[in-house]
């Protein structure tokens, strides 16, 4: 506020003792001396009228798209009632499938939307206003293409009183409340920077003039298992501390994972998460990642030279080559770790839990010890070490990242564990899946099949992979758009019945494998007598089960939880097959409450892990 000085009657009322309401208040300003709100073309011209608020609803109720800067960032605002509307957004954002968010006015307009008890209206209405991933009703008027191929819509109250007066006037009393950037960048939070990279996404601008020091997005929460569960922590929540159990004798910074990034600060018994930082696979995110760790890290006053630095186990993340160096700008010690163990101990340390636990590591994509990709791993955990007892069986991944973008290939993959060329080929063509999920058709499939020949292509345990494939034999997703598109879209896509899929577990060479590879089998076995939806719901609460059995087969008398993280831990049917498993034999399944599971709380596990590993 420093760019507003207080204006004669301001400053005699912020003097003035006996003024009990505005005697010394912070941020104290009004129409003449406070920051103003302004509305703009895309082209930088000023529209002038009295109240650019309600003329921004007038436009929005128009079917027009518009920036708004908030306090954090800026939004982008259309109808979200409107399936041009929000198709012609989805176009310029290059957004196809990925889900919106809504603001609504109140809970009355939250009401006609969503399903909602006195629990998620506490939440909805609590000062920190996050997104809430809620299950949207039948008759609700939104567009179809608000979230497609899903049963919940994130829903979340106007936090700031310019979203409260803009809503007020719009005719749904609810729209479309996005992050402001381009696709892949992060969130524009200046007014310059917005014009630039917004004009080809917007219609209009309404602006104040009041400058965003620090870029923060949306907090997203969901419910698994009746348990509220991060998605995203930003906005309300961070940069909060979270108290551990741990003491830290030197200070240590985290520069996280890669994808949906966090990082951190520790120092005393405090772990300080940055906000959500993002995919730092682009530059400008990775940067932010920089700047945010060296905010708290001036803001705790951190000599950085009497700090121990940690990072991921990937040899190739951009963070952790910027953990590098930094490692050699100061001369600093740098420890890497292994990313599921980094997310066993974040729920760990979350939940305040200091002693031996059985992990179960469900995610995309991880680094392993033996240069593989993990992502479904059964582990026991301490806070200094780690054993993987199990995992689910190896597969090839043809292509690497192009098997994350094309889960047909991932597919392809499975199948070739037992069917010949011809057959695979057949069953492809028979699903018209070589033209819906491979770009070059045909071509590809043949490429396909002599990568996974071979002996240069890498092997996956993922969880993530496994999903994917899923999804797209049964036909719920043939291309990611998104992070976690095919595995999300299958989540919601499934439906429940009395039976499940039993994935058999295997001793070799001392581990204990999950055959998911049986687990194909089997779905080409009982196609015809199931539903696809229901055999969506057998394959995912039946890798639950699995899961669940293999830890009843290596626990030990002291063992008292079962810890579970990674991007797949939300998995509503995965987490009730492990818990049906494992809770009947006094075991108690734990999930993080602070972090989310996925890779944005990866950092307050390194911290951890970093600490007792200088001890040693």
């Amino acid at each position: 506020m420093r760019d507003f000085p207080l204006c004669e009657e301001c400053m005699r009322e912020y003097t003035d003792v006996e003024n009990i309401r505005r005697y010394h208040a912070e941020g104290i300003s009004c129409s003449l001396c406070g920051p103003k709100v302004f509305l703009y073309t895309r082209d930088g011209e000023l529209i002038n009228v009295k109240d650019p608020i309600r003329e921004a609803a007038k436009l929005i109720n128009e079917g027009y798209i518009i920036a708004i800067k908030g306090i954090g960032g800026f939004h982008i605002t259309c109808l979200a009632s409107d399936d041009n509307v929000v198709l012609e957004l989805r176009k310029r954002k290059r957004r196809p499938e990925k889900p919106f968010a809504i603001m609504v006015l109140d809970i009355e307009t939250a009401s006609k939307l969503v399903y909602l008890n006195d629990d998620i209206i506490k939440i909805l209405k609590s000062i920190q206003r996050p997104i809430l991933l809620l299950p949207a009703k039948e008759d609700a008027p939104v567009s179809k293409y608000i979230a497609p191929g899903l049963k919940h819509l994130g829903i979340f109250l106007p936090y700031t009183a310019l979203h409260y007066l803009l809503l007020r006037d719009v005719k749904d009393k609810f729209a479309i409340m996005t992050s402001g950037n381009p696709h892949g960048e992060p969130m524009c939070i200046s007014n310059e920077t917005a014009f630039k990279k917004l004009k080809n996404i917007v219609d209009y601008f309404l602006i104040h003039n009041r400058e965003i020091v620090n870029r923060v997005d949306d907090s997203v929460l969901r419910y698994t298992c009746g348990e509220l569960v991060f998605i995203r922590r930003g906005r309300g929540f961070a940069p909060m501390w979270i108290t551990v159990k741990s003491w830290f004798k030197k200070p240590v910074i985290a520069f996280g994972a890669l994808l949906q990034n966090t990082g951190a600060i520790a120092f005393e018994n405090k772990v300080i998460l940055t906000q959500f930082i993002g995919d730092c696979d682009d530059f400008n995110t990775l940067i932010d990642l920089d700047r945010y760790l060296r905010t708290l890290i001036n803001m705790y006053k951190i000599n950085v030279k009497e700090s121990i630095l940690v990072c991921d186990l990937h040899p190739e993340y951009t963070t952790t080559k910027l953990a590098e160096e930094w490692s050699s700008e100061y001369g600093i010690p740098l420890i890497k770790v292994q990313h599921h163990w980094a997310h066993i101990v974040s729920t760990m340390a979350d939940r305040g839990i200091t002693e031996e636990v059985i992990g179960i590591a469900i995610d995309g994509i991880g680094y392993g010890i033996d240069r593989q990709i993990w992502g479904g791993e059964v582990m026991i955990c301490t806070y200094s070490n780690f054993e993987r007892i199990g995992h689910l069986k190896y597969v090839k991944i043809p292509g690497g990242d192009l098997a994350v973008e094309y889960p047909v290939r991932m597919l392809i993959s499975y199948l070739s564990n037992f069917l010949t060329y011809n057959e695979i080929k057949k069953i492809l063509n028979r699903k018209k899946l070589i033209e819906r999920g491979l770009k070059y058709g045909e071509i590809e499939f043949n490429v396909i099949i002599r990568q996974i020949e071979s002996s240069e292509t890498s092997y996956t345990s993922s969880t993530g992979r496994f999903l994917d494939a899923v999804s797209t034999y049964l036909g719920v997703c043939y291309v990611r758009t998104y992070e976690g598109e095919p595995a999300i879209k299958l989540e919601a896509f499934a439906k429940e019945c009395s039976d499940w899929i039993d994935i058999p577990i295997e001793l070799v060479d001392g581990k204990y494998i999950i055959n998911i590879v049986k687990a194909f089998e089997k779905i080409l076995e009982i196609e015809d007598k199931y539903k696809p939806e229901e055999i969506a719901y057998m394959v995912q609460y039946g890798l639950g089960k699995a899961f669940g059995k293999l830890v009843l087969k290596i626990r030990k008398r002291h063992h008292r939880y079962v810890v579970m993280s990674g991007g797949a831990a939300v998995n509503e049917y995965i987490v009730r097959g492990v818990k049906d498993v494992v809770e009947k034999h006094g075991l108690k399944v734990i999930l993080p409450k602070k972090v989310p599971p996925n890779d944005g709380g990866i950092s307050l596990g390194q911290v951890i892990i970093a600490n007792e590993l200088v001890k040693q």
